[in-house]
């Protein structure tokens, strides 16, 4: 099905840090689509979940992102009303627009819009791969990391940080649990459940930060930590 509007939803929670560098990747990323597909709309959708920092100044750091702020009190009720709020907001029915998921700590590639609009001709469901940041301090859980993971077509990861979902199918099974850990994995086993045609690809590729202390528990900074 053809694509008519991306809209692209980022929570964050206490992240001034990394916003603007996230933000920042995710506007190059914009362009590159809009140079390729000039009649292809792109959102982003920033949500701010109990934020105390400077997150809200820098979310605004690129011209034409939308910040929604509130308690949310969970990722995964934080994605969730991004997603509602960019499909209230498209330009397009939602078998039409396609959500697609990053997060605050993380950076997109400059063909990550061009990639999500390609595979969601032919899937409802794309689920694409990360890699954390090498740092002088975390080479030996770098490499741990490494050595464990699957980068490749067919892997068997979900990652908030980098998912794609036709906007119609996050409708027909409910979207984002309000769960504080694993609404990305959830929400896709609804999804295969349901029937989704999906896919998960190794072409599509988001760096993370390597950080062990992240803002969930059980997230992807938790299994960092545990490498060590």
């Amino acid at each position: 099905m053809l694509t008519g509007q991306l809209a692209v939803v980022v929570p964050a929670r206490n992240e001034e840090d990394w916003l603007p560098a996230c933000l920042a990747a995710l506007g190059s990323a914009r362009d590159h689509l809009l140079s390729t597909l000039a009649r292809t709309p792109v959102s982003i959708t920033v949500v701010l979940d109990r934020c105390t920092d400077g997150s809200a100044h820098a979310a605004r750091s690129i011209p034409g992102v939308v910040v929604l702020a509130g308690n949310f009190g969970s990722v995964g009720a934080a994605r969730d009303a991004g997603v509602r709020v960019a499909l209230a907001r498209s330009h397009a029915l939602p078998g039409r627009t396609w959500i697609a998921n990053t997060d605050a700590d993380t950076l997109v590639p400059q063909d990550w819009l061009v990639q999500h609009h390609r595979l969601a001709s032919h899937h409802d469901l794309v689920l694409g791969t990360v890699r954390p940041t090498l740092t002088a301090d975390n080479a030996e859980r770098w490499r741990l990391w490494s050595s464990d993971y699957v980068p490749d077509d067919g892997h068997p990861h979900v990652h908030g940080a980098n998912l794609g979902i036709r906007g119609s199918t996050y409708q027909e099974v409910g979207g984002f649990a309000p769960l504080t850990a694993d609404e990305d994995v959830d929400l896709v086993r609804r999804a295969k459940i349901g029937g989704a045609d999906w896919v998960s690809t190794g072409q599509m590729q988001v760096t993370t930060s390597s950080r062990t202390i992240g803002r969930v528990e059980a997230g992807f900074s938790t299994y960092l930590r545990m490498l060590g």
